[in-house]
């Protein structure tokens, strides 16, 4: 089969959608069928398989390209997926990339599978300025491209309860509308998207990590902490309010003696996360290669993650399984993608509740041990799995 991903966010930025991506379409070639990736960039790829898409020259929203105009766009996907005789387009993002392919596709009468990575209405009000207007202007050219018409989104929980968020819910329900086929990769986003209204057929495939990672990482091992070692925790992300990398600095403070933390990561909170761990026993390595992250992991005790009510099934954490790395997590909702017994769930989602499980690894590491055994045998669930997509992919080709 051929197939197109479209996405706002890919390489050679850095992030969990281009993670995700990335891995896609290595597990698509590995069984045989065609992928083109067309994305937004700053110049044209040398990789035949990019098809790269006109980018704003001032317009860069939290750095990435941003893929402008939509006619422009429009005109290049034409030619690219007519001439590739792409079969299914699958858009990844909710910008102007995915939003140009699903007109174009409609145009070309091919059928468009929208893959929900994350939560929008979090990372909005975090990233944009002044949100109450910033999303306002968003929504409308969002609608201008796929119309919004007829879509309500109740008021009825937390996470729809202010008129900002109900934008931005009523936009990811109106893209999935003008979608074929939903993916989603964790069942927790799922529920809350038919709860607001999402009606598009819908199917929840995990996301994985590429064979070329597992090769990388090899044979993981049990960690261990000797007695007069310390713990060293490990960060991975944007540095965003909505993942709260200051709690991470906060819980490491206040874990005691002890135990070290290393951040890798880059954002708009960057100097506020930098004057955070200023004096702490946080070392901040900045933005860094997927192959750096993962030669930290080897050197890591856990992974942290300290987002909350955000974070859909972070690829992090997937790196963390195939390294055989113990993860702990802030937000209930992740026990759906660390394997059972693999990870350690803050009592308290705050900083104090992940200094608490902090201090009692470095107290007791047999903990670590026994979590760390049973990642390592839990790492082929983290391997990108095709068939799934493919199953969905011959749904909607034979409709």
């Amino acid at each position: 089969m051929r197939v197109a991903l479209l996405t706002d966010y890919y390489l050679p930025t850095l992030g969990g959608v281009q993670t995700a991506v990335k891995a896609l379409r290595e597990g698509l070639e590995a069984a045989g069928h065609e992928v083109t990736v067309c994305c937004p960039g700053d110049e044209p790829s040398t990789d035949p398989g990019i098809v790269t898409l006109p980018a704003s020259g001032t317009f860069r929203p939290d750095g990435y390209p941003f893929a402008w105009s939509p006619a422009r766009v429009r005109a290049v996907l034409r030619r690219e997926l007519t001439d590739r005789g792409v079969q299914v387009v699958h858009t990844h993002s909710e910008m102007f990339a995915a939003l140009s392919g699903i007109r174009v596709a409609r145009e070309l009468g091919l059928p468009v599978v929208h893959t929900m990575h994350g939560r929008i209405d979090v990372y909005t009000a975090s990233v944009l300025p002044l949100p109450a207007l910033s999303t306002g202007l968003l929504t409308w050219l969002h609608h201008r491209q796929v119309p919004h018409s007829g879509v309500q989104v109740p008021p009825g929980s937390p996470y729809t309860a202010s008129r900002v968020a109900r934008r931005m819910w009523r936009l990811m329900v109106a893209q999935a509308r003008a979608s074929d086929h939903l993916v989603v990769p964790s069942a927790h986003f799922a529920t809350k998207l038919a709860a607001v209204g999402v009606a598009t057929p819908t199917t929840v495939v995990s996301n994985g990590v590429e064979p070329s990672v597992l090769e990388r990482v090899g044979a993981p091992v049990v960690r261990e902490l000797a007695p007069d070692e310390p713990l060293q925790a490990l960060w991975v992300g944007r540095l965003s309010p909505e993942k709260r990398p200051e709690v991470f600095v906060a819980a490491v403070d206040q874990a005691g003696g002890g135990v070290q933390g290393t951040m890798f990561g880059d954002g708009v909170a960057r100097r506020a996360v930098a004057r955070a761990a200023a004096g702490s026993p946080v070392r901040l390595g900045g933005s860094v290669p997927q192959t750096e992250v993962l030669a930290e992991m080897r050197r890591s005790h856990v992974l942290v993650s300290s987002s909350l009510d955000f974070d859909n099934q972070p690829m992090v954490i997937l790196e963390a399984i195939a390294s055989g790395l113990p993860v702990l997590y802030a937000d209930p909702d992740l026990a759906e993608v660390v394997p059972e017994g693999a990870g350690f769930a803050a009592p308290t989602p705050d900083a104090a509740g992940l200094a608490e499980v902090l201090a009692r690894l470095r107290r007791e590491p047999e903990l670590l041990t026994q979590a760390s055994t049973a990642m390592v045998a839990a790492r082929e669930t983290a391997a990108v799995r095709a068939e799934p997509m493919i199953q969905v992919y011959d749904q909607v080709v034979r409709r």
